[in-house]
């Protein structure tokens, strides 16, 4: 739907709205959270909605709308708020943002199923409108699980509220997981689509809001240095891993069920895969990344046989952090014969010129060595004809290694000459740091995407065709899984069970060890 330029997000008319660099502001507008009371509300989002109005970049008549059972009035969930922040928030707390930011939040008492709240939240926010100058622009966040959506999105179309006139948005943001399956992605896409426009659509992977997985554009397609090698000629394979030394303790009501393939693997890994493997955009417009992603997607296959090239274990007890921790069967909430895999490993294809024959390694797991998110992208071997076997025996794979969590940055790991009288090389790292290469600290994943919902700028956000073309690729796995019996148990603090290492050996390739 179009939007009159007014409605956009409001630029300082003292500075060149031409300068890219310039940090946008949102326009006016008000955001709805359902689910308000939950972990991720409290933890994350309001936290953000606050840090984002430290750094000046929403406007000052924003409104944030809580909604949920609760028997509260606007001034317990300021309270709730307040707290939330003074706890979680990235940037300092400063009475003077907090009391603008105070004077814009409301909460609304109700069920899911209760068409009168949802009418008491239509003349709230159209209050909003009138005092605060929000100019009917809504977003609705669902921070609530997937089986409620419906009732939710129904509720919202009854209520005239995801309608918009001429000069308004309204916008929904949806969390994972986006289904189970593919027919389920399909069955919820069309739900949401049914009350909201795809392009007022922001389906919330976070992992896409950090700077590091953004900077994989950058140092892709502003840096010449590295386009001539990224390609089949030069790179043997790809590994992608988010590896977690946590466990499952208390989770066992969102995990059981669901597993580390459905949980990461279809969302964070592939969206990193499809980074990795893309080709360039014509530009940075959301259509152009999005439809290079897509490209990506559809031309990814799982690597044949199964049962050879996929790997799924469930952590053990064992000793992680110099402590002894239990296995998933003895996690409070899970059954003794759960067959929910904490850890998962795939090997893809990408059927395309650039990637023919190199083989993308996506791994994820619980209880792992330690925490970790990295994209490793590792070279053939040098012929090394000057040199002898001795002079190169402890000489690796050439490695780029980008880390999205927790130490931001790049490592290029390459040969160099030991020093002393005699020819011998070895691997050395040049490493590049976000936290000393500069002084501004990086955002929180949150803060970017829900600034980018309310400017409606969607390139960071899955579309329907991404998330769909995501379960296609990872659904016959889940199938095979799911007829093969248990997942095979691997001791905690250790990377995975044999099977993982045994499906890298027989392609004479090995794990790396962050």
């Amino acid at each position: 739907m179009s939007e009159p330029e007014a409605s956009k997000d409001w630029v300082n008319p003292l500075r060149d709205s031409r300068d890219k660099r310039l940090p946008r502001i949102a326009g006016p507008c008000a955001l709805v959270i359902f689910g308000v009371t939950g972990d991720l509300a409290r933890r994350k989002l309001m936290p953000a909605i606050y840090d984002l109005a430290n750094r000046g970049l929403l406007p000052p008549g924003f409104a944030l709308v809580g909604f949920a059972r609760r028997d509260w009035r606007d001034q317990d969930f300021g309270t709730i708020v307040h707290d939330a922040v003074r706890e979680h928030s990235r940037t300092p707390f400063r009475e003077d943002v907090w009391d603008r930011l105070a004077e814009g939040i409301r909460f609304v008492q109700g069920s899911f199923d209760d068409a009168d709240a949802f009418a008491k939240l239509a003349s709230t926010l159209e209050t909003l409108d009138k005092e605060r100058g929000t100019s009917g622009n809504h977003g609705f966040y669902l921070a609530i699980p997937p089986n409620a959506f419906p009732l939710v999105l129904k509720q919202l179309s009854d209520a005239g509220l995801a309608q918009s006139e001429d000069g308004q948005w309204r916008r929904v943001v949806i969390e994972k997981p986006f289904g189970h399956d593919l027919s389920s992605a399909r069955e919820l896409n069309a739900v949401v689509n049914e009350v909201f426009p795809e392009d007022t659509v922001f389906r919330i992977d976070h992992y896409l809001g950090k700077e590091t997985v953004q900077n994989i554009l950058a140092l892709r397609f502003a840096n010449q240095l590295f386009d001539p090698i990224w390609n089949a000629h030069y790179v043997d394979h790809v590994q992608i891993t988010m590896a977690e030394d946590i466990g499952l303790g208390g989770r066992a009501g969102y995990y059981d069920g669901i597993g580390a393939a459905r949980d990461v693997i279809q969302n964070h890994l592939l969206q990193l895969l499809a980074f990795t493997a893309m080709e360039e955009p014509i530009s940075f417009e959301p259509s152009e990344l999005q439809a290079e992603k897509i490209k990506v997607l559809s031309a990814t296959r799982l690597a044949e046989p199964l049962d050879e090239t996929t790997a799924r274990g469930q952590y053990a007890g064992g000793w992680q952090g110099g402590e002894q921790v239990c296995g998933l069967l003895d996690e409070d909430g899970f059954a003794s014969d759960s067959t929910t895999e904490t850890f998962a490993a795939i090997t893809l294809e990408v059927d395309t010129r650039r990637w023919a024959g190199v083989p993308f390694y996506l791994r994820t797991g619980k209880r792992l060595g330690r925490r970790v998110t990295e994209i490793a992208v590792v070279f053939k071997r040098a012929p090394h004809l000057p040199f002898d076997q001795t002079m190169t025996e402890e000489l690796g794979q050439n490695a780029l290694v980008i880390r999205v969590q927790p130490d931001e940055g790049v490592t290029m790991r390459f040969g160099s000459k030991v020093p002393g009288s005699s020819m011998e090389v070895r691997d050395v790292n040049m490493d590049f740091s976000y936290g000393q290469a500069f002084t501004e600290s990086s955002p929180e994943a949150y803060e970017r995407l829900i600034l980018d919902m309310l400017l409606g700028e969607p390139s960071l956000f899955p579309v329907n065709a991404e998330v769909e073309l995501s379960w296609e690729i990872l659904d016959p796995v889940i199938e095979r899984w799911a007829a093969s019996g248990k997942p095979e148990p691997y001791e905690a603090g250790t990377w995975g069970p044999p099977s993982a290492d045994a499906m890298m050996t027989r392609t004479g390739r090995e794990w790396r060890r962050p």
